[in-house]
């Protein structure tokens, strides 16, 4: 090799080599350098529904923390798949997350066309809280309890309807499940979300509903509407005389809703990460707790990623299993 030739490989391979360098520092400085812009939570549903108060908690709080706009998009519709799927589509730079909840286990199974696969196409976050219902009639009804319910239910099979706000919604699931533990037959109703739906409950247009306590304290408190029971394992301070199910006689009924954060899969895991802190950060401050409680959420405990991703892999196995049991299906 003649010492010209020696010489310009030596210069290649030096070029190469900071060339190589010039791009890992690049690739650190950019992962340091996040979040550099705008950042977008999808809301599923509409303005004003727990998910849309967590959604706006986290984003004020991350704002505040990060220095960049977090911005709260509400894609409401088709029981949260319309929303979820624009967080599955959008590109995984955790500049897109979008709120996840109890409706997006069951999806799958009565959706036999969701546009999106819940496990593969989405990277969880964290749990951020959990939240109860209150079993509510409208106060003309003739049932004053649970068990008065259940009687009449079992004496007049298939004469009872209750209200969700659409199929898969959680009032939906949540009565299936207290259906098929109390052995009744009742019809479901859905509507095109939970504010008509208790609407319509309280015109007297349909028997029952499974409302967040959110929705149903303030309705009771004003006398519009009548309360059987809470699915919450305590008695709810809002609601002190209000029994729990176990209290009525619906022993095993386990079911609480849940809502957490995800992004796009394939977001690099130092991104999740970072959001995972920030997370458990502003869910401990006693003045998100607190908000949060008003409306009938508590804060979930501290949750890594994989823990919020067991959570919903054992949710999908579960509702899919109810879901092939009772024949749900939309088409």
């Amino acid at each position: 090799m003649t010492l010209l030739r020696f010489r310009s490989r030596r210069a290649a391979l030096h070029a190469l080599a900071a060339s190589a360098g010039l791009a890992a520092l690049t690739r650190s400085g950019s992962a340091q350098a996040y979040p550099s812009r705008p950042i977008r939570i999808v809301c599923p549903l509409p303005p004003g529904s727990p998910s849309d108060v967590l959604a706006r908690v986290v984003a004020e709080r991350v704002q505040t923390a990060w220095g960049q706009p977090v911005m709260v998009e509400n894609r409401p519709g088709a029981t949260g798949a319309i929303g979820l799927d624009a967080v599955a589509k959008a590109a995984p730079d955790g500049y897109t997350v979008g709120i996840a909840f109890m409706s997006h286990a069951i999806l799958p199974s009565l959706f036999p066309k969701l546009p999106y696969d819940t496990e593969r196409d989405l990277a969880p976050i964290a749990n951020l809280v959990w939240l109860y219902n209150v079993l509510v009639v409208p106060p003309s009804g003739q049932a004053a309890s649970l068990p008065d319910l259940v009687r009449y239910a079992k004496a007049n099979p298939g004469r009872l309807n209750y209200g969700s706000g659409g199929n898969g919604s959680p009032a939906h699931l949540i009565a299936e499940f207290f259906r098929q533990q109390a052995g009744l037959q009742m019809v479901h109703v859905p509507f095109k979300g939970p504010v008509d739906a208790v609407q319509n409950l309280m015109a007297g247009q349909i028997d029952l509903m499974f409302a967040t306590t959110s929705t149903a304290v303030p309705q009771v408190k004003a006398g519009r509407l009548k309360p059987l029971v809470v699915t919450s394992p305590e008695r709810l301070g809002a609601l002190p005389d209000v029994p729990t199910m176990k209290e009525a006689g619906i022993v095993g009924f386990d079911v609480k809703e849940w809502q957490g954060l995800v992004a796009p899969a394939g977001t690099p895991r130092d991104i999740i990460s970072r959001w995972n802190a920030e997370l458990q950060r502003a869910m401990a401050s006693p003045q998100v707790q607190e908000r949060l409680g008003g409306l009938g959420m508590s804060v979930a405990a501290p949750n890594a990623p994989h823990e919020f991703q067991a959570l919903i892999q054992g949710e999908l196995a579960r509702w899919s299993r109810l879901a092939r049991e009772l024949g749900l299906r939309v088409d």
